[in-house]
Formats: C-alpha cells, structure tokens, sequence
C-alpha cells in the first residue's frame, strides 16, 4: 500500500506537463460534484464509481481553508487518473449535520472532512447510522473512533518526536510554555509523557493566556523555576520570539517547538530562535504540490490542502479492491504497513488516529534545515 501511493503521488506531481494544460493564466479544473437543487431525493445511480463525499466549507471565515482541500481533492482524481471514484462537495458552513444527511441521501459511501471538530461530532451519529466511515481532516483526537478516523496533524506526536530527538542529544532536564487552550492543554499532557517515556526529568510547565503580558510573564517564571536545559515552546512561532529571549536570560536553552512552526521559514530571521528544533511532517513532496497548485489556481494552498489530496490517494488505493455501491471496507484502513502521500507516512492506530512519520528541523538563518529525517517504513 505504501509504495503504491506514494508512486501515485510521486507520478502526479512529476507529470505535471500532462496535466496542467499550457495557457496565458492558471487553467482551473471543473470542481468536483455539487448536489443541484433539482434532483430530487438522492443523485443519480452510478453503478461504475464508487460515490464519495467532501464535506468542506465552501462559504463563511474558513471558505478559503475548504476550497483549499477542496481543489487539492481535484488534483489528486487528475493525478491518480482514476475513472472510479466521483467526488461530491458538501458546505458545512450551511449546517454540518444537514451536509451529512444530504451526502447519506445521495448514495455517498464515504466521506471526506469534515474540517472541524464541532462539525465532525455534528457528522458522526449521522454517518454511523448510514454505515458511512468519516474520514475528517481534523486533529481532535477527542472526535475519533466508532466510524471516524482523523488525518489531521496531531500536537501530541510532534511534542513526542522533538522531546525524544532532543533526550537523544543529551537533554534531560525539560520545561515546557503552552497556552491555556485546547492545544495547549493538549501538548502538556503529551509533554509530560513523552519526558518520562525518554528518560528525562520534568522541571515545570507554565501556562498563560493569549496576552503578551501574560506570555512573558509565563516565559519568567519559567526561567527562574529551576535548572533546564531543553524548553518546549508549543505556540506559534510569533510567540516563541516573544517568549525565547526571557526564556535564555537564565542561561542557554536548547529551544523546542511543534509542527505549527512548519510554516513559519522567517522565524531564523530572529536571533534567538537560531539552533531550534521542531518536528512537522516533511515538506519535501508538498513543495511540488504547491508549486503546482499555484500554476493552476493562481495562489498558494493552505498547508491543510494536502490532506485533501492524501485523502484521495487513500480512497483510490482502496477503491481496486472495492465494488461500487458496496459498503466503503473500513477495515482497510487498518492496514498495518499503513499509506503513503504528500506528507510522508501514516497509519491509523485502532482509536482511528493517523500516526504520522515525522522529521525534526532545525530553524537557520536562511530557513529550516532538516536534522532528522522521517522514517519511510514502519
């Protein structure tokens, strides 16, 4: 399964010529399916390909993070070349729960998305009920199983992948600044489990609210609460300018951060943030995805977009050993040597969790230098 789908992301991306027509201006493709008002109850019988939903925003303040997935879903059918999987587009901006009844009434076999967690638990009762798996693009772990698998980039392995590079460096005295949120609550609990699986020593952990008086105020009492000589800084990389020269005016401190710095190549333009490490999924094929979608839309992707193609990759991988009209085979999902796509490997654990290959950056001067590579099998 690996292999097949990567070399299908691989010949789309590489193919681009036979794809993208040459012209004047971005050439956009049609999108894909939008259920019409005047068809009645369901969409007409297609016995050839197996009908798939995408429940994405289409309207509302998340409109472009929606359209984004959505046109990436339309690279991955063009790259893949597949005649046998039609992908209808749901707005979840008009009502998540009302998109899944209407994907379920219209024959839909899986869905794709929704985006947010809200959204997924509206979908969820609604698609278990139709026997239809949720395949979401969410990273709210709390929203999967019992049908739902999510692909979102979960804090928690990339808080588990640096702590455990940086104990392999010799670091064993951890501290850790996280904001007073979900995420925030989240990388903690990560945190704290990941520095007791590596062997190392918990210092503190200090929380703030969104405020620059209280981050820094985070940030100093941090610096004072003991000896430690790693930090994770599980916050944008905005933040962690603002936090990291407080954090080192108690000594050096081997910085640390999550996969939220992944698009952040300027933070090295900072001093300070110099040497830090992260870990994110590699970027090394996204670079190629964006590069083609911006000849073909005009303007850059969203980074979310590639869960939107790896998603597709995933149902046409499935799709050879699946009889349209037939029930999505969730059990395939399972597999245990996992897929593959634009972001590297990954694998849903049995709580219907992607378990992603990560690698771990280091930020320069003149952007991020990778320093330990994603694994490439499991």
């Amino acid at each position: 399964m690996l292999r097949t789908m990567a070399t299908l992301a691989m010949a789309g991306l590489l193919a681009a010529c036979q794809v993208v027509p040459k012209s004047d201006g971005p050439a956009t493709p049609p999108p894909p399916d939008r259920p019409a008002d005047d068809i009645g109850p369901g969409l007409p019988t297609d016995t050839d390909r197996h009908r798939v939903a995408l429940l994405v925003p289409e309207t509302g303040p998340n409109a472009d993070v929606g359209m984004a997935i959505a046109n990436a879903t339309t690279m991955a059918l063009l790259d893949s070349r597949t005649e046998k999987v039609r992908i209808t587009t749901y707005d979840t901006a008009l009502g998540a729960a009302a998109a899944a009844r209407q994907a379920v009434a219209d024959g839909n076999k899986l869905i794709l998305g929704p985006l947010l967690s809200e959204d997924v638990a509206a979908v969820a009762p609604i698609a278990r009920a139709a026997k239809v798996p949720v395949l979401s693009f969410s990273n709210d772990s709390s929203v999967a199983g019992n049908g739902v698998f999510i692909m979102g980039f979960v804090p928690g392995q990339s808080v588990e992948r640096v702590v455990a590079f940086a104990r392999g460096k010799g670091h064993v005295r951890f501290g850790a600044l996280v904001p007073k949120n979900v995420y925030g609550d989240r990388s903690a609990a990560a945190f704290r489990a990941a520095v007791t699986e590596a062997g190392g020593t918990l210092v503190a952990v200090e929380s703030y609210d969104r405020s620059a008086t209280a981050l820094t105020g985070a940030a100093r009492r941090l610096a004072s609460g003991g000896a430690m000589d790693a930090v994770l800084i599980a916050d944008s990389g905005g933040n962690a300018i603002r936090a990291v020269p407080v954090i080192k005016s108690s000594g050096n401190k081997q910085i640390l951060g999550t996969e939220l710095w992944n698009t952040e190549a300027s933070l090295g333009s900072n001093a300070a943030m110099r040497g830090a490490w992260f870990a994110s999924v590699s970027d090394g094929l996204y670079g190629q995805l964006a590069g083609k979608y911006r000849t073909r839309f005009g303007r850059a992707p969203y980074r979310l977009a590639s869960l939107g193609y790896d998603s597709v990759l995933l149902t046409v991988r499935i799709s050879r050993d699946w009889k349209p009209g037939t029930s999505f085979p969730a059990n395939k999902l399972l597999a245990a040597d996992g897929f593959g796509g634009i972001d590297g490997i990954f694998r849903f654990n049995n709580r219907g969790i992607a378990l992603r290959a990560l690698e771990v950056s280091e930020v320069g001067a003149g952007g991020f230098r990778v320093v330990d590579p994603a694994p490439t099998k499991w």
